[in-house]
């Protein structure tokens, strides 16, 4: 299980720069090569989800994004760029409307809002986004009771879902349930995945109790060409979706929320009473849309190649493959010290980039940088 702090220090290459810190050991890691120093275009970057770029980049990828077009602009996220893009959206996760929000957290706060309306209680995994990294935001916002639930994203989340309905409507102070929660993948889990038959079992008990279903689906296209994987089947059994732009869309910022129209409406004027009307979200649209383009084509690509590559490495002295179960785009390898020892300054020189081996454990990452190489000269490369 990744920790927050190791998380964070996942950053887009370019985004911190030693020298410019002051430190006086600064000039001495500059003269070693790293992550930073490998074109952007060429990096096969095991990091994390997003495909690595610098910030003076941004103003050409903006310009290829509007190639074409003379609709670009938005009005507090109406018409244009931002339009589009929910219209976009919608349809690929088979839903009547789509909303922009300016970040993941509101728009599952708003969701969640939503939901629950007049029935004070939603229930959520105990390992979810919601619960552990939004600072308590659903009672301190809204007033909802959150229960944690156990199970992460196995099988048995829906028995546990099933026991905490059947504690909240004990007698002789019954609490309603207006929504459930369910993130998929799981980031605290390594990107694991609830599988859609667990889902389906929650949502038709939600049914049956009058409760709505929310999927916190931040990394949802990751799920991308695994098998029996369809997002708008995926999708089906939820009230309302929330997708994240940045986190491997390209974007610098922004969410997607969608559901029916009715909700989406009311998720709209949410978003301004929150504070998140901004004046322009276009830059962050049209280079989500351009990225999403082709998408779940492509991430089926890295799927097959991360599954070559990690055969591959299987067959190798000294390597060890330890896959996620239901995983989207994580695995491990457990190394030996022959192969760890210097294992990352040598990479380098090929021009892949991975985290540090901690304990003869390494993370992989699998984005779409992978397609820059093919799977025979990365395993060689280790």
């Amino acid at each position: 299980m990744v920790s927050r702090r190791e998380f964070m220090q996942v950053a887009p290459l370019g985004a911190l720069s030693l020298a410019g810190l002051g430190l006086p050991w600064a000039p001495a890691l500059a003269a070693v090569r790293g992550p930073e120093d490998i074109p952007v275009d060429l990096i096969v970057s095991f990091l994390g989800d997003n495909v690595p770029s610098k910030p003076e980049a941004v103003p050409a990828r903006l310009i290829a994004a509007m190639k074409g077009r003379d609709d670009v602009a938005d009005v507090y996220f109406a018409d244009g760029a931002t339009g589009a893009l929910e219209k976009q959206f919608a349809q690929m996760v088979g839903k009547e409307d789509a909303a922009f929000i300016p970040s993941g957290t509101m728009a599952n706060q708003i969701a969640i809002r939503l939901h629950c309306a007049s029935r004070p209680r939603v229930l959520l995994q105990d390992v979810s986004h919601v619960y552990r990294d939004e600072s308590d935001a659903i009672a301190i916002m809204n007033a909802i009771h959150a229960v944690p639930v156990e199970g992460g994203a196995s099988a048995g989340l829906a028995d546990a879902m099933a026991a905490a309905f059947t504690q909240s409507a004990e007698d002789p102070f019954p609490v309603e349930v207006g929504a459930v929660s369910i993130e998929s993948p799981v980031r605290r889990l390594d990107g694991a995945t609830v599988s859609a038959a667990t889902i389906g079992k929650i949502a038709a008990l939600a049914r049956a109790k009058g409760a709505r279903m929310h999927l916190d689906g931040a990394r949802l296209l990751l799920m991308c060409g695994m098998p029996g994987f369809d997002v708008r089947d995926y999708c089906a059994p939820f009230d309302s979706v929330y997708v994240s732009l940045y986190k491997y869309l390209d974007a610098p910022f922004g969410a997607i929320l969608a559901g029916d129209k009715a909700f989406v409406a009311k998720a709209r004027q949410a978003r301004h009473i929150f504070g998140g009307n901004l004046y322009h979200g276009w830059t962050a649209a049209i280079v989500a849309s351009k990225t999403l383009t082709g998408f779940e084509q492509r991430f089926g690509r890295v799927r097959a190649a991360a599954d070559d590559l990690l055969t591959r490495l299987a067959g190798k002295p000294g390597i060890e493959v330890q896959r996620v179960e239901n995983g989207s785009n994580v695995a491990f390898l457990k190394l030996d010290e022959r192969i760890a020892t210097g294992l990352r300054e040598r990479l380098l020189q090929s021009d892949i980039a991975i985290r540090t081996v901690r304990e003869g454990r390494l993370r992989l990452a699998f984005n779409e940088t992978l397609l820059r190489k093919s799977p025979a000269t990365i395993a060689g490369a280790f």
